[in-house]
């Protein structure tokens, strides 16, 4: 049999150029400007395209890097992408800890993290009794506790030593961040230099254990404060550096420091994004890393932790948490991290329970052990957007880092404010965005569950930016808050209100052509509704006085009239002229014949470039919330 000649997938097609694309689309956009519409200006400070080919390549430095090489932008694995599986556990009881420890150990997760009381002075006895039965070798040990790492570190290695198990394979953290918590609390414990020169000695009692990471760089702060990626990013890799520079200084060498260091970063829903932010992350402190010659090139390997951001979490419709949660572990996973928590959905506003723990671990589960997505080496390789977005986040995330070196490093750049001022405005941007609705919180700015009320006490806390700023602080220090809150505290001041009151009433007033009327009844539903006001839609009105008597049976606070611009001038005017004195009159959009319509008394306007926040405070206010 003759050979069948082997061609190429959809030969017969003739190739496109980028210009023929380009020219498509101009055309299709009839006129607009091609980059107002469709190019992303992000909060990274960098645009984006709509589309990218292999020519965008051309210029990029790492494509003919493979997985497992320096700079590590692919991993630092060559045959696979696996990751821990953590889960933590604050510690109340020992005994019930260890319980639960062993429980979800068998339910897969390999990675534990123990909150510890940092009121508790623990003996080698109490961290025994945590630990009983838990193979130390085979499974990631993490602590999270106050005053006492270089004791736990200490009980650690002995109670290894009485399980016959070799403390150079224990493998983990016990993690210390003076800078994290200065940035957060304003001030060290004792001073500077007391803190630093404890830290060099936790680092030299731990170096029979080299797979225990001991110093922690909390770049998931600057996420829960709403940074971008960038700043994140950044601040992170000159707080990696401070701490380097600092242990340097006190004698010890790169060698010693690096492989120590573990950096712990939020991973939010910017789903490209995030994943391009760790492959970026690697290959830039790689580089960095390098410059200060280590002898193993091991030693320029990034070792990432990360858990799913707060800040874009929410209480209302909080079930949609679980798909943000979800997206931000396969960034995570496709990006490459060595260990991964995914919080449970409901763990920032009460204490999380068996289903939501249980969600959150079988979340990692699923990609792991059904996906498959720790068997293939930088799945995202050779994406030309991921790519793209990779090289974009590694340009102005250096940038940034250089800007902090040359304000005297992280330490410095503290100092000055430098830090806490560009994650402030950026946070300010992302509210008036939420506000504004360009950036969306499902079930919170947009699309809200119409029939959900909250009707328990809620901690207050919950709602209010978290600050830890000593009365003492020698800075102005970050505070963590939630995108959503804003919206939140709104929504429950109506919540609060109708447990006393009648819950406000917001009637659509459909009339007039069908197409319009039904896109905008359906977009003021959803804008009051995020108010928590109870809003009724209604197949439409064939005369205004059909209207008018629906409205006078249901007796709303509020009208919305509902129409195409064309016909605004006639009905609305009617609908006000007859409900005006018992309701507030709303038209949906924003006309031409507006100033026409004001000049009536029609002031209120509901439309896609409403600051939604400050307008339904408005309403609220109107009606006596």
């Amino acid at each position: 049999m003759a050979e069948k000649e082997n061609t190429k997938l959809f030969s017969e097609f003739a190739p496109n150029s980028t210009q023929e694309w380009m020219d498509k689309i101009t055309t299709d956009l009839k006129g607009a400007d091609f980059s107002r519409k469709l190019v992303w200006r992000t909060n990274e400070g960098f645009n984006v395209q709509p589309f990218y080919r292999l020519e965008n390549m051309d210029e990029l430095k790492n494509l003919d890097v493979y997985p497992g090489d320096f700079p590590y932008v692919r991993g630092k694995h060559k045959d696979n992408n696996n990751w821990f599986i953590r889960q933590d556990i604050v510690v109340k009881d020992l005994a019930e800890a260890n319980k639960k420890a062993l429980d979800i150990l068998d339910k897969g997760v390999d990675s534990l993290g123990f909150i510890l009381d940092r009121s508790v002075e623990y003996t080698k006895e109490d961290l025994a009794k945590l630990l009983n039965g838990i193979v130390l070798d085979c499974v990631e040990i993490n602590f999270v506790c106050g005053t006492q790492l270089k004791q736990v570190i200490s009980f650690l290695e002995e109670i290894a030593k009485d399980n016959k198990v070799e403390v150079s394979k224990l493998y983990g953290g016990v993690s210390v961040n003076p800078l994290g918590k200065y940035t957060l609390v304003g001030k060290f414990d004792t001073t500077e230099e007391a803190e630093f020169d404890s830290l060099k000695e936790l680092v030299s009692s731990s170096s029979n254990m080299p797979l225990l990471k001991v110093i922690e760089v909390g770049g998931v702060d600057f996420n829960n404060a709403g940074s971008s990626i960038v700043e994140e990013l950044g601040f992170s890799l000159s707080a990696g550096v401070e701490y380097i520079e600092q242990l340097l200084s006190r004698g010890m060498n790169i060698d010693d420091i690096a492989p120590r260091i573990r950096f712990k970063f939020g991973v939010g829903s910017k789903y490209f994004m995030e994943l391009a932010k760790f492959r970026a992350a690697r290959y830039l402190w790689a580089n960095i890393v390098k410059a200060y010659s280590p002898s193993n090139e091991d030693a320029c390997k990034m070792n990432i932790h990360a858990e799913t951001s707060e800040w874009n979490k929410t209480i209302y419709d909080a079930n949609v948490n679980m798909l943000r949660t979800q997206t931000e572990a396969m960034s995570a996973v496709l990006g490459g991290v060595d260990s991964l928590v995914v919080k449970p959905y409901n763990s920032f506003f009460k204490e999380s329970d068996d289903f939501s723990e249980r969600v959150a671990r079988n979340q990692q589960i699923l990609l792991k052990e059904e996906s498959h997505l720790g068997k293939v080496a930088d799945p995202a390789g050779g994406s030309y957007y991921v790519e793209e977005l990779t090289e974009s986040i590694i340009k102005t995330a250096w940038e940034l880092f250089l800007e902090v070196q040359e304000k005297g490093g992280y330490m410095a750049a503290l100092k000055l404010g430098f830090i806490q001022e560009m994650v402030a405005k950026t946070a300010k941007d992302r509210d008036l965005a939420i506000a504004r609705r360009k950036e969306n919180l499902l079930g919170t700015n947009i699309f809200p569950n119409f029939t959900e009320a909250i009707t328990e006490d809620l901690n207050a806390s919950v709602l209010e930016p978290m600050s830890c700023k000593s009365e003492d602080s020698e800075i102005e220090t970050l505070s963590l808050y939630r995108g959503s809150q804003a919206f939140e505290k709104l929504r429950l001041k109506t919540d609060l209100y109708s447990k006393d009151n009648k819950r406000p009433l917001v009637q659509m007033f459909p009339i007039g052509n069908l197409t319009m009327r039904k896109a905008r009844a359906q977009f003021a539903c959803n804008f009051f509704a995020c108010a928590g006001f109870d809003v009724e839609d209604h197949n439409g009105f064939t005369t205004v006085e059909e209207g008018v008597k629906v409205c006078r049976e249901k007796q709303p606070n509020i009208v919305v009239v509902c129409s195409s611009d064309d016909e605004y001038a006639e009905y609305a005017s009617e609908v006000f002229e007859n409900l005006s004195k018992e309701a507030i009159i709303v038209v949906a959009g924003a006309p031409a014949c507006a100033e026409e319509l004001k000049a009536k008394g029609i002031t209120n306007f509901v439309h896609v470039k409403n600051n939604v926040l400050e307008e339904l405070t408005r309403y609220q206010q109107e009606l006596g919330i």
